[in-house]
């Protein structure tokens, strides 16, 4: 398993043909298999903005069911969004939200799919439009949200294998 200190592949950009030229790779010899992937997406906002939030006193709504929502639209629609992602049929999409602090909430988004090709950028999309959501449904009172630490978090299955985030980076 990769622990994340790996330097990045001497291989040439998968997404690349022999003429430099960008274009979508041929998944159809690979095998199929249980893809999963985790990202997250953080919103640092104000301590009234926050408890507003938990409290459930938006004027918009429910912020953490609308972010779901739409995190879960954006990762079926990520082909739609990423020019060279491939289209997938995703088994299942969840999402978490987690108050490490009183002012930051983070987005924790899950993807799985039994597929030929990675569920990474479903769930980093999906995170991103999540925290984008929250800002959207906020700005009204705290224009100084910010959208921080959107990375992949862990992902499994695929010829790469398994990949864990280092906690320290």
């Amino acid at each position: 398993m990769n622990d994340g200190t790996k330097q990045a592949s001497t291989q040439p950009f998968s997404h690349l043909d022999s003429a430099g030229e960008a274009h979508m790779i041929d998944v159809s010899a690979k095998q199929i298999t249980v893809r999963q992937a985790t990202a997250t997406a953080s919103c640092i906002m104000q301590s009234s903005t926050a408890q507003a939030i938990r409290s459930e006193q938006i004027q918009k709504g429910n912020v953490l069911q609308v972010a779901r929502l739409a995190a879960i639209g954006a990762a079926k629609r990520t082909d739609e969004l990423i020019p060279l992602c491939h289209s997938l049929g995703l088994d299942s999409v969840s999402v978490e939200f987690q108050w490490p602090n009183s002012q930051t909430l983070q987005i924790l988004v899950h993807t799985q799919a039994t597929a030929r090709t990675g569920v990474e950028m479903e769930a980093m999309v999906a995170a991103s439009i999540g925290a984008l959501t929250v800002y959207d449904m906020c700005k009204s009172i705290d224009r100084e949200m910010q959208i921080t630490e959107v990375h992949l978090l862990q992902k499994r299955g695929g010829v790469r294998g398994d990949f864990q985030r280092n906690k320290k980076g």
